[in-house]
């Protein structure tokens, strides 16, 4: 079973025990007609060269620490040290079955206000109804949430995805954002993050 969330919409999460455990927020890509992730991102390349599409996150911590986790500039992030979030994988040739993961350390919510799950463009045409962009929010003894990226038209190459935030040191809520932006910079303005952006570079 999934709960697919809605644009606008909140869900809580249900804590089965002491804390929500490991949360996996997952991002993928529909494969219609059996397709593979080579032959799909081969009919969005330009010049032989495939799409590079990334997941990331803007965090803040109940101590003021804002920052970013994500491949671009190396910030991988950290599971068990602030801010208690961290990027598995990244998918740079679009052949990964798994995509990619952010995990969130549940059992350290009280530590974290809130987090915006995005996804960005790093190379490539920005065509997002063939990216078709899944996210999938997974945590022990719960239902799924899936947030589609059904939104298209934008040649921005930023898609701001979903808002958790902390409710009472307990859970988070989950609302399905899926606004466009033409990158991290722009996403921090619209949801008044306030932090400072710099060029960053994965090599």
């Amino acid at each position: 079973m999934a709960i697919e969330l809605r644009k606008g919409n909140k869900v809580i999460l249900e804590k089965k025990s002491v804390s929500l455990g490991e949360i996996l927020v997952n991002l993928n890509w529909n494969h219609g007609g059996g397709r593979g992730k080579t032959g799909f991102f081969a009919s969005l390349s330009r010049g032989g060269k495939g799409v590079d599409l990334d997941l990331g996150c803007l965090y803040e911590l109940k101590s003021g620490q804002k920052g970013c986790v994500q491949a671009l500039g190396k910030a991988f992030g950290n599971y068990q040290a602030p801010p208690y979030i961290s990027l598995d994988g990244d998918d740079r040739t679009g052949e990964s079955t798994e995509g990619e993961t952010l995990r969130i350390n549940g059992t350290m919510i009280a530590q974290i206000t809130r987090i915006l799950v995005y996804t960005f463009i790093y190379e490539g045409v920005a065509n997002w109804q063939q990216v078709d962009g899944v996210v999938r929010l997974s945590y022990p003894g719960s239902d799924d949430i899936i947030v589609r990226m059904d939104e298209y038209g934008s040649a921005k190459t930023l898609c701001g995805i979903a808002l958790l935030e902390n409710q009472h040191n307990e859970t988070f809520s989950v609302e399905k954002v899926v606004q466009f932006y033409d990158s991290q910079r722009y996403l921090d303005q619209a949801f008044g993050w306030g932090m400072e952006w710099h060029s960053g570079t994965k090599n």
